[in-house]
């Protein structure tokens, strides 16, 4: 199976999957597309790392004799510097245009341009003229009088201090991924900043468990409603929440605790500003995107990418190693793969075939560009994380590049909080275990999933979060460990038992959004007009957690016993052996190196003499249960009995034990 282009690299993604043989063509052409396309890029130059420095060539660049600014503008017919340096003077420092587009101008002095001051480029195009942000810049502010924004320079004496040189990302350990948005991490009615994150909720991150943090909405986006999504400007750290010597403060500090730090990388799309964003910063639509009708996103009201043009390859390779070199980010989870690599954007497609993997539909350019951006955050930091949000399951996501995969360490399980919301549609016995066991256990071969019951996404304005969907009202009421209500007992009892078999049931890594971990109630929605710009419901109120006569006291120190358990005990990631399901009776069991899972689904059946089957002679005793008091539980679950394999009464030739399993709860036991 030999890629007919490079002879000394097979194509293993077919030896990998047999049934992919039909599509040898279409898996060659990826690799075609991939080989021409680099080499086409990287003309005199060794490797994507060398050619990926567009950062350090245009923008903003301080010298001992002055300032050099250059800009990407083709279409352009005029470009003048503007800002508080020259009164605004929209004639007095003109660009001289260079070849291939670029634009320059050199301004003599080191201190010409200050520290913090504000700069903009005027632009002349096509008999228009218009003031536009710089491309490169790496600071934003937006002016609190007329609300409008500007670039900033920003050049502090003295530079930020790293003392992270010895962190390095263990990749031999599954991340356990704490998804985090820095302005709503607080608790206050306000946007919370760079800081405060550090000081507040690095330590609860750590105390939880979680050795990754993914950071949402880093790049500046001047809607803060947006979620981040709709970004404006590519190389700034958004100054919604502080400066950028805040931001490394924050990375820095996390990699002291040992935590890694992922970004939430859009290149998916971009806002459709252009007072503030890229788009028609040379007067042409098509400078970054494609031209008429395909550059636009209709569902998501943005602007999408030309990734067959060699300068927008240049400009979003740039970017990726620009925040890994300046912030020193560990990773990234790419948003919206799946809306880049098809051109319908997977809107409505029900991936139920090969067939729909590669066809006309398939955006191959799309494809090429997330090749190269893997091998590029490999060359940079070979102990990265890449993390791709693809629903449509695209065979190789998570393989390397040189099997004919697109290079991903891990793919998103999108299916499974989708799974979870339909499951909470149905009545509780009608509940399918064997559905459950196969969606949270099945992947690609050799493809690396992140299990999660939710994410930001179910958490949103117009969704529900998983507990909120099972208690809906009754969680302002009730609460309290005092109360007594049925939908809050179902609630908990189920919000413990699918994070605990979300977990465990094979998946190499795990996502949990801030907040979801206790049950945070009600939904995200950002400050708007239509809800009077409030923040009530855009803060996460650590103080439930915190107060100990609460469930969601509880359910955070069920977490963090679970996460802990799971991380200290190396269960992640081993495949799971079946050992019983019973869709009757809604009970699981599995095993797992010389641990035994097993839970009861049933809504109102115990059982005092549930029988297992282990195959083999052995000791058990209870380590872990959702049924424990200090999670919220009724104390039915004895974790003193030591349980001894018997034949079995249901089949003498099987080994097993037999146990008390309580409706609605989970145990794992030990081997001992």
């Amino acid at each position: 199976m030999t890629n007919a282009l490079n002879p000394q690299t097979k194509l293993k993604i077919l030896e990998l999957d047999p049934w992919l043989e039909p599509y040898r063509y279409d898996l060659e052409e990826r690799m075609r597309r991939y080989y021409c396309v680099k080499k086409a890029l990287l003309g005199e130059v060794q490797s994507l790392k060398d050619f990926a420095n567009g950062h350090h060539y245009f923008g903003f660049h301080q010298t001992e004799d002055g300032w050099y600014y250059r800009e990407w503008a083709p279409a352009a017919d005029a470009l003048f510097l503007i800002g508080d340096f020259n009164g605004w003077n929209r004639e007095s420092h003109p660009l001289t245009r260079k070849a291939n587009g670029v634009w320059e101008i050199f301004l003599p002095g080191k201190n010409t341009l200050p520290h913090k001051s504000l700069v903009k480029v005027h632009v002349k195009s096509q008999g228009r003229e218009f003031d536009r942000i710089p491309l490169y810049i790496r600071r934003v502010v937006q002016d609190p009088e007329n609300h409008n924004f500007n670039g900033q320079i920003w050049a502090p004496e003295k530079p930020f201090e790293w003392t992270d040189s010895d962190f390095r990302v263990d990749v031999t350990k599954p991340p356990l991924i704490y998804e985090t948005h820095i302005g709503m991490a607080q608790e206050k009615c306000g946007i919370g900043t760079y800081k405060e994150f550090e000081e507040n909720i690095l330590p609860r991150v750590k105390e939880l468990g979680y050795n990754t943090i993914q950071i949402m909405a880093i790049m500046e986006h001047a809607y803060y409603g947006s979620f981040g999504y709709h970004v404006t400007n590519f190389f700034a750290a958004s100054s919604w929440f502080g400066t950028p010597e805040d931001l490394k403060s924050l990375i820095n500090k996390a990699h002291e605790m040992g935590i890694a730090v992922l970004m939430d990388l859009v290149h998916s799309h971009a806002a459709k500003n252009t007072a503030e964003g890229i788009n028609e910063f040379d007067g042409t639509d098509y400078q970054f995107f494609h031209s008429g009708g395909l550059g636009n996103h209709d569902v998501w009201d943005s602007k999408l990418f030309n990734y067959g043009k060699h300068e927008v390859m240049h400009f979003l390779l740039s970017n990726i190693k620009f925040w890994i070199e300046e912030y020193h980010f560990d990773g990234f989870r790419f948003d919206g793969v799946t809306s880049m690599i098809y051109h319908d954007h997977g809107l409505g497609t029900a991936f139920d075939h090969y067939n729909k993997y590669f066809s006309m539909n398939t955006h191959v350019e799309a494809v090429t560009y997330l090749q190269l951006a893997n091998e590029l955050i490999k060359d940079i930091k070979p102990n990265s994380i890449t993390i791709a949000e693809d629903m449509s399951g695209m065979p190789g996501m998570c393989l390397p590049i040189e099997y004919g995969g697109i290079g991903f360490d891990y793919r998103l399980a999108m299916g499974m909080p989708d799974f979870w919301v339909n499951t909470l549609k149905r009545n509780d016995h009608d509940w399918d275990m064997q559905a459950l066991y196969h969606e949270l256990s099945t992947c690609r071969y050799m493809e690396k999933r992140i299990a999660y019951v939710e994410s930001h996404d179910q958490a949103l304005v117009g969704d529900k979060t998983f507990i909120f969907r099972m208690a809906d009202k009754e969680m302002y009421w009730h609460m309290n460990k005092g109360s007594q209500n049925l939908e809050i007992e179902r609630a908990v009892a189920l919000h413990k038992m699918a994070r605990l078999i979300t977990i465990s049931l094979g998946a190499e890594g795990y996502l949990n959004f801030m907040g979801n971990e206790f049950g945070h109630p009600e939904w995200i929605d950002f400050p708007r007009e239509g809800n009077n710009w409030s923040f009530k419901h855009c803060r996460r109120m650590w103080s439930l957690a915190d107060s100990d006569y609460l469930r969601y006291y509880d359910l955070n120190q069920f977490d963090k016993a679970m996460i802990h358990f799971m991380s200290d005990e190396g269960l992640m990631g081993c495949t799971p052996q079946c050992l019983w399901i019973d869709q009757d009776r809604k009970l699981i069991a599995y095993r797992k190196k010389d641990f035994i899972f097993i839970f009861n689904f049933h809504p109102t059946q115990s059982y005092p003499d549930f029988e297992i089957p282990i195959h083999q002679d052995a000791k058990f005793q209870v380590v872990l249960d959702t049924d424990d008091p200090k999670f919220g539980g009724h104390g039915r679950i004895s974790h003193d009995v030591i349980y001894e394999t018997h034949e079995l009464k249901m089949n003498n030739d099987f080994n097993g034990i037999t146990i008390y399993s309580p409706t609605r709860t989970a145990m794992v036991l030990k081997k001992v």
